[in-house]
């Protein structure tokens, strides 16, 4: 039996989410929420029942679209060894894409790494395949994640790139303020957190 079709709406996040790389997520958050998408990723399995990888599998189903980045090569200080739960994701958005059934066939995705053509000395199976360098700056991967779900929906009401840049820089500006707002603390915020704080102000700032 084919899986089901996919939902147009929602957007999944595949990255490292160490606190190194917290703004980084946070930013290719904001522009899938500054584009009118959802945002969808593991930071949102906080329900103990069933596996990690079930919640995955459902997740990813869901997604019409994907945006998986790569760039995570280097060792673990803890235990001396790679991460490579970024590629294995991504694997299986490709393969549902491929082996889906007609269902999972309007899956789209962006990949990212942080250098240009480094994925090739360690996941060459993807050459061929246009990945996207971000030079670790936020502000590129709202721009490209922009670009992508604009040439992947054709929606009319997605805002440019420099607006949406600009928003964001808004946004982190006002920050702050929104947090004591909101009676949040100054660190990272739980998932469910940001995602309502940057809703409510896309909302509220809408050109």
């Amino acid at each position: 039996m084919a899986i089901a079709s996919t939902n147009a709406q929602d957007v999944f996040i595949n990255c490292r989410f160490d606190p190194a790389w917290h703004s980084k997520f946070e930013a290719l958050a904001f522009a899938v929420i500054g584009c009118g998408f959802r945002v969808r990723c593991a930071r949102e399995l906080d329900d103990a029942a069933g596996t990690r990888i079930d919640k995955l599998y459902r997740i990813i189903q869901e997604s019409r679209y994907g945006i998986h980045d790569i760039s995570c090569v280097e060792l673990d200080a803890a235990n001396n060894l790679p991460r490579f739960n970024m590629p294995l994701e991504l694997g299986f958005f490709l393969a549902a894409k491929q082996y889906g059934g007609v269902g999972q066939k309007e899956k789209r995705c962006l990949i990212f790494e942080s250098e240009p053509y480094r994925y090739q000395q360690f996941i060459s199976d993807l050459n061929g395949m246009d990945i996207a360098a971000h030079g670790d700056d936020p502000r590129t991967m709202v721009r490209r994640v922009r670009d992508f779900l604009f040439t992947s929906s054709r929606r009319k009401t997605i805002p440019t790139a420099n607006n949406l840049v600009a928003s964001y820089d808004a946004f982190q500006a006002a920050r702050p303020k929104l947090l004591a707002d909101a009676g949040l603390g100054h660190g990272p915020l739980l998932f469910a957190d940001y995602e309502m704080l940057a809703i409510e102000w896309v909302r509220a700032n809408a050109a």
